[in-house]
């Protein structure tokens, strides 16, 4: 679609609406938003777009939606497909894009799309990176917090860009193709949006719909749905494994992250040598790997950032240490299989885990299972409170404390912890109940911590 002219509809203000909203009308398409909050709640916001030619519909109020008002719908991933004007673009026959695929139709750089349940954000940055330090152009953007279309202008065919793909962006996605597509896990997760598996998976699978035999597929062999789309596709596949010496693709030899790929073996690094740690981790490092292989990297460069990259911010995070308790901010962590895999990092250590926020439909009965295997207090706040402590409960642990916020979990933390051990922030639940979002989250968290870290002197 030939973008110049046209009459565009974005539905939410958050931020790649706003940004898709500032960038097509200074090329001068004629540009309305909408958002479900008042102007008041939306003050910010509005600044960022002031003086653009933009028609605003605000508070609920929607504009009229046919094929006459409007030739395209941009909507914000948080918005869900049931949302009634997106409803109403498609029973008028109008399509529907993602800012995702928005960007995609303006740019003509090469992209490696990441997504997965668990792992996206740090495997997306690492990939960026690698490619800095093998002295590549690359731009870092997509669900990690940079808007994808902010990117684009500043990127040319020899710039990569490595961009953080959520099932909500690829809901609504149509000729989107990446170079390289990485698919890490996938575990139950947005059941409250997607309400069945099936649907969250065939989200996710989206990511390769548009992909040919010139494409590549970097895939988690050690997990049995993401393994299954190999049959599927039509790009050439590269396996990565913890557990098995693959015959193609990335594995681990004693304590070593190896490849097999066009008929050659080579040794990478140790994986004692790799700076982020954890399990989860060990599958994040070896995705980027595939994907070096894949683009022929260098592998010095390679070398060097798995040796120095030092992770993300709110996934794992340590904040600091108080009175000989360190406290680590997983504010990423908005999933059970996500809690269960940082608490795996520090499963040697007495924990006191605070968990807690919006309620997404997930279950946490297998949290609760592993939670008992460890030495663990947990506090719970937000929305779904109550359901994670009826499920620790249920599982027999009796150290389980229900606080109304944060700033009480951290509180409480501070007197139940154990020297020597962790207080982790790891809500296994979206933020959205209390936050903006999980950064904000963790941001508070941080402050709070660092508070503490003041008081003790």
């Amino acid at each position: 679609m030939d973008i110049a002219n046209k009459k565009v509809l974005i539905i939410g203000m958050a931020r790649s609406g706003l940004a898709a909203a500032s960038i097509l009308a200074k090329q001068g398409v004629l540009v309305s938003i909408y958002d479900q909050k008042s102007r008041e709640n939306l003050l910010e916001e509005l600044k960022t777009l002031s003086g653009l030619n933009i028609d605003f519909y605000l508070g609920g109020h929607e504009p009229e939606i046919s094929r006459d008002s409007f030739d395209l719908v941009v909507t914000s991933p948080g918005v869900p497909l049931s949302a009634s004007p997106i409803v109403k673009a498609y029973e008028h026959g109008l399509p529907v894009w993602s800012e995702l695929e928005l960007a995609y139709t303006m740019t003509k750089s090469p992209i490696i799309a990441v997504t997965g349940t668990n792992g996206k954000t740090t495997t997306t940055a690492l990939i960026g990176d690698i490619l800095e330090r093998t002295g590549k152009k690359v731009k870092v953007a997509g669900n990690i917090g940079i808007p994808l279309i902010k990117e684009i202008a500043a990127a040319d065919t020899s710039t990569y860009l490595v961009v953080e793909v959520s099932s909500f962006q690829l809901e609504t996605i149509h000729s989107f193709n990446p170079k390289v597509a990485v698919l890490l896990n996938i575990t139950p997760d947005h059941l409250d949006r997607h309400k069945t598996m099936e649907n969250y998976i065939a989200a996710k699978g989206n990511i390769f719909i548009n992909q040919t035999s010139h494409d590549y597929a970097v895939l988690n062999y050690d997990d049995n749905i993401t393994r299954g789309f190999a049959s599927k596709i039509k790009s050439r596949v590269i396996f990565f494994s913890t557990k098995h010496k693959l015959e193609q693709g990335v594995f681990l030899e004693d304590g070593i992250i190896c490849t097999n790929w066009n008929g050659k073996t080579e040794r990478i690094i140790e994986w004692e040598k790799v700076r982020i740690k954890g399990t989860h981790n060990l599958e994040n490092s070896m995705a980027a790997v595939g994907v070096a292989l894949t683009l022929g990297l260098d592998r010095n460069g390679l070398y060097q950032s798995l040796n120095n990259f030092p992770g993300v911010p709110h996934r794992l995070e340590p904040v600091g240490e108080v009175a000989g308790v360190l406290y680590i901010n997983d504010s990423k962590g908005t999933n059970p299989e996500a809690t269960i895999k940082a608490l795996e990092a520090y499963a040697d250590r007495d924990i006191v885990l605070i968990a807690g926020g919006m309620d997404k439909g997930s279950s946490f009965k297998e949290l609760a299972q592993i939670l008992t295997r460890l030495k663990v207090k947990v506090v719970v706040f937000g929305e779904t409170a109550d359901t994670i402590r009826d499920a620790v409960l249920e599982a027999g642990i009796n150290g389980c404390y229900k606080v109304k916020d944060l700033e009480e979990a951290v509180e409480l933390s501070k007197n139940i912890a154990l020297k020597g051990g962790v207080v982790l922030l790891s809500p296994a639940c979206a933020s959205w109940d209390m936050y903006k979002n999980y950064e904000e989250r963790g941001d508070h968290f941080r402050s709070l911590v660092k508070r503490q870290w003041g008081e003790r002197g």
